[in-house]
Formats: structure tokens, sequence, C-alpha cells
């Protein structure tokens, strides 16, 4: 390669290292934006989850639509057989629009599928947030309802209540037994777990996982909120002014809650996914500028010796 040649690739490769670590550093102050977001709704998840909790030991609530258990399941759990077969399922696989996130997208789906491999597919219903995900599953004939774009940084309410109300409706109305969310989970800053949690029907245990995994494992927020272990079911509860009412506007609102919650947790893990593949790819970057560089320096200095060599031999040649 010529000392020319190699120049130009030292300029290249400085460049991508500026690129890559301009998108690090946006990708960490999104991350730690995002994680501040959900750590800030944490106390409005876990006074959800207190509330299912009391209201657990009433009858009615055990009799709400988004909490009863499927009769299939319930045929399948008293001959013993795990109830993950049974009837039709519909899953929500969040994962991102754009790339340069490591593995994060392929462990989404991965997990996704092996949560499918018990279900034929015709009995499975895929909603799509995220390009990625969608392209997937479209591609090998699963039934796609539901795509939304995963473009933008600020996780949007609105579409995840709108989301939640439609997974409910169609679980209440028996199109479908089990709803499931793929999404990945931050645990920490180089840790994303690929996480298929159970959305409907609602449980106590479901909620509370959820909320328990808010917080980091690791870092400077990893102590933030107290444990949730305490919250088992309370006593019965007369509800008023009437039962299905308040149960219905309430129930709904706390699968909108897990869902916004799960978005959160799946958006902190791709800014933290791409800011440890940007951060890698810089300190790669810089390696290559380095070896170029001391390539570089070699084929100089062996020009230059060269061309000492050749004007030291031209004099003694004239000389003799």
């Amino acid at each position: 390669m010529a000392l020319k040649d190699i120049k130009a690739k030292i300029g290249a490769t400085n460049r991508t290292h500026k690129v890559t670590r301009a998108m690090e550093a946006v990708s960490a102050a999104k991350m730690r934006r995002t994680v501040g977001s959900a750590l800030a709704g944490r106390a409005y998840a876990r006074a959800a989850l207190g509330i299912l909790a009391r209201l657990a030991a009433s009858s009615d609530l055990s009799r709400h639509p988004l909490l009863r258990t499927t009769t299939a399941e319930v045929r399948l759990l008293q001959d013993g057989r795990s109830p993950t077969s049974a009837g039709k399922i519909a899953l929500l696989v969040i994962t991102s629009d754009k790339g340069l996130a490591g593995a994060l997208n392929s462990g989404v789906i991965k997990a996704a599928s092996e949560a499918l491999a018990a279900y034929p597919q015709s009995a499975v219903t895929v909603y799509a947030y995220g390009k990625k995900g969608n392209d997937f599953f479209a591609r090998r004939g699963y039934a796609v309802p539901f795509y939304a774009e995963n473009k933008k940084d600020e996780v949007e309410r609105s579409v995840m209540e709108e989301l939640a109300a439609d997974l409910a409706a169609r679980f209440v109305a028996g199109d479908v037994d089990q709803v499931l969310v793929a999404y990945s989970n931050f645990k920490s800053t180089f840790e994303q777990r690929p996480t298929v949690r159970t959305l409907l029907p609602l449980s106590v245990e479901h909620v509370r996982e959820l909320v328990e995994d808010i917080v980091p494992e690791k870092g400077a927020q990893s102590h933030v909120g107290g444990p949730t272990s305490h919250m088992g079911n309370g006593p019965a509860y007369t509800i008023e002014p009437a039962d299905a009412d308040v149960l219905s506007s309430l129930l709904p609102r706390l699968v909108a809650v897990s869902l916004y919650h799960m978005l959160l947790e799946a958006k902190a893990s791709e800014h933290s996914a791409r800011m440890v593949a940007m951060k890698s790819a810089s300190d790669k970057s810089k390696e290559v500028a380095h070896a170029l560089t001391r390539l570089a320096n070699k084929l100089r200095q062996a020009a230059i010796t060269r061309e000492v060599s050749e004007i030291v031999g031209g004099r003694e040649a004239l000389a003799a």
C-alpha cells in the first residue's frame, strides 16, 4: 500500500472516530433521560401495583375479564399440562427502527420466536412496535395487524394507551387467550436482557416483577425505590360506586402503565446498546488509526533511509 493511500485511510478512520464518538455521547444522554423517566414513573407503577394487590382478594376482581384465566388454560392445568400451548396468543414485539445497536434486536426477536415455538402459526397474532420485529415476522407469514414505527426518542403514552385498549378488548372478547410482550429489559449500561412477559391476563405477580425490574441492577440508580415483596394480597374491599365501573376504568389503565414501562425499558436498552456499540467502534477506529500511523511512519522511514543510501552511494561513486 502506498504512503498516500495509507494517509487517506488514516483521515477516513479519524473522521469515522469523530462520528462514533458523537453518537456515543448522544446515546448516553438519551439513555440517562429514558432511565430517569422510568424511575420517575416507578412511584405510579408501585401505587398501581398496591391497588391491584389490595383488590386481589375481592371475588368481583377475580371474575373480571382482564384477570380471568381462560377455560382452555384451566383445562390444561387440571390435566397437568402447560397452559402455554392452549388457545390463541397475541404477541407484542418491541424492537427499534434504527440499527447500530449490537445484538439488541436479534436477541428480542430470538426470545419472541422461542416463546411462540409452542403455538401453531395460525394461532399467533403479532403486534409489531418497531421495524425490525415487523420485518422479521411479516417475512415468515405471521399475521401482523398492527405496526408502529419506533423512531422517536420520546415514548408516546397515547400510542401505548390505544394499543393497550386494543389488546384488552381482544382479550375480553375472547379473540386471544393470552397476550405476551417481548422486549429488551434494561439491567445495566452493559447488559440488556431479552424478556418475554405476560401482559394479559393480569396478575399481581406479573406486575410486581415489572415494577421491580424498573430499577437497574447496577449503577448509580440501582438503589432507587424500595422493595415490592411486601405487597401481598390484602383484605377484600367493597368498591363504590359500582364494581364494574371502577374496575373497568382501573384495570385497563394498569395494562397501559405496564405496557408504557416495558417500552421505557426497551428505549433505555436501545440507547444503552447503541452507546456501547459506538464506544466499541470508537475504540476500534482509534486502534486502526494508530496501527496505520505506525505503518505510515515505517514506510516513510524506509523511504528516507533508501534516499539517504542512494545519496551516499552516489557520492561514493563520484569520489571513486
